[in-house]
């Protein structure tokens, strides 16, 4: 995983659900922290740029349209080229406020280009989170087989239990 995918999953899964309520992890100091993990500052207008952007990410990955949020962020923003011995070099100007955010919706779109429909929400309907499928298959459905794929699994099994008829002695 790059760098710029784990800040990609860290900002969209910042809002998970905990004992069936959505919590807020892109506040104080969790947010802080958060931000400053990637470099970021933590002020209250930068968190508020990036609950801004998962948002708007979180709702195009589930198949709403919100480009017109994204592209209310990404207003000012530009990538400059600067040739070097090596290539180029890309650096991202923008208000220092919404730099992280912008960092985020580049990464998004990155993977989206990378790795077309392998970013996703989990298949976990009481799970606010998204994963980056790496499989082989593109097949993975849940942000952690350990966690919502054993849950899921253990309710169909004993859905299945429920519902089948007990077998006839011989």
């Amino acid at each position: 995983m790059t760098e710029d995918e784990d800040l990609l999953l860290a900002v969209l899964n910042s809002a998970p659900v905990v004992g069936g309520t959505r919590t807020e992890q892109l506040a104080g100091a969790p947010g802080r922290a958060l931000a400053r993990r990637f470099d970021g500052t933590g002020s209250p207008d930068e968190l508020e740029h990036l609950r801004g952007v998962r948002d708007a990410l979180q709702d195009l990955v589930r198949g709403h349209d919100t480009t017109s949020t994204l592209n209310a962020l990404l207003d000012g923003a530009a990538l400059v080229p600067e040739a070097t011995p090596t290539g180029l070099e890309w650096t991202l100007t923008t208000p220092p406020d919404r730099r992280l955010a912008v960092r985020v919706a580049l990464a998004w779109s990155r993977v989206e280009q990378e790795a077309p429909g392998r970013l996703r929400a989990c298949a976990n309907a009481e799970c606010n989170l998204f994963l980056v499928d790496h499989s082989r298959p593109g097949t993975a459905k849940w942000c952690s087989m350990a966690v919502c794929g054993n849950r899921i699994k253990s309710r169909t099994y004993a859905g299945r239990k429920r519902t089948t008829p007990p077998r006839k002695p011989a």
